[in-house]
């Protein structure tokens, strides 16, 4: 081994836990703050293609990119998916950035992610996160949701 080789216990949790040996606290900072998940989604009967739409969800603020009701958020928002071992092991749209998905697909995080950088702002300066690019659902009526079809949710990182 060089000297410039990290040694297990130097590697951080996300590097050698999985998903389901997290305990909260890391389940949840794995959670780089970009919002994307919260962005509402179409997802045709026949195919199963998600088509992704500018519209974000009523509870995510669309400049900090956070939930304004974390915590009781599905009492709000009964659809609201929350991510679990189980859920992120499923879900097959979740942005490729995502922390948990990269996690369970065996990758390492980028390097804006606030676990890498120590700056929550890094992901947003990036151009990662979905500041400033979302309208609220409010007041828009779902058969409008195909206005709003965007595809940058599945670009945000690439060459990253």
């Amino acid at each position: 081994m060089s000297n410039n080789a990290e040694k297990p216990g130097d590697l951080p949790f996300w590097k050698t836990k999985t998903l389901a040996e997290m305990n909260d606290a890391e389940w949840e900072s794995l959670c780089d703050g970009c919002g994307l998940c919260c962005l509402n989604k179409l997802e045709d009967w026949d195919t199963g293609e998600i088509a992704w739409t500018s519209i974000r969800c009523v509870l995510l603020d669309g400049e900090s990119c956070r939930c304004s009701d974390y915590e009781n958020r599905q009492a709000t928002v009964p659809d609201c998916i929350r991510l679990t071992v189980e859920s992120v092991e499923k879900i097959s749209w979740l942005p490729p950035t995502c922390g948990y998905r990269l996690v369970r697909d065996g990758h390492d995080l980028y390097w804006w992610h606030p676990l890498v950088s120590g700056d929550p702002e890094t992901v947003h300066q990036a151009g990662i996160s979905a500041r400033g690019r979302t309208i609220s659902e409010e007041g828009i009526d779902t058969d409008d949701y195909e206005d709003y079809l965007v595809t940058w949710p599945l670009e945000v990182g690439e060459g990253k």
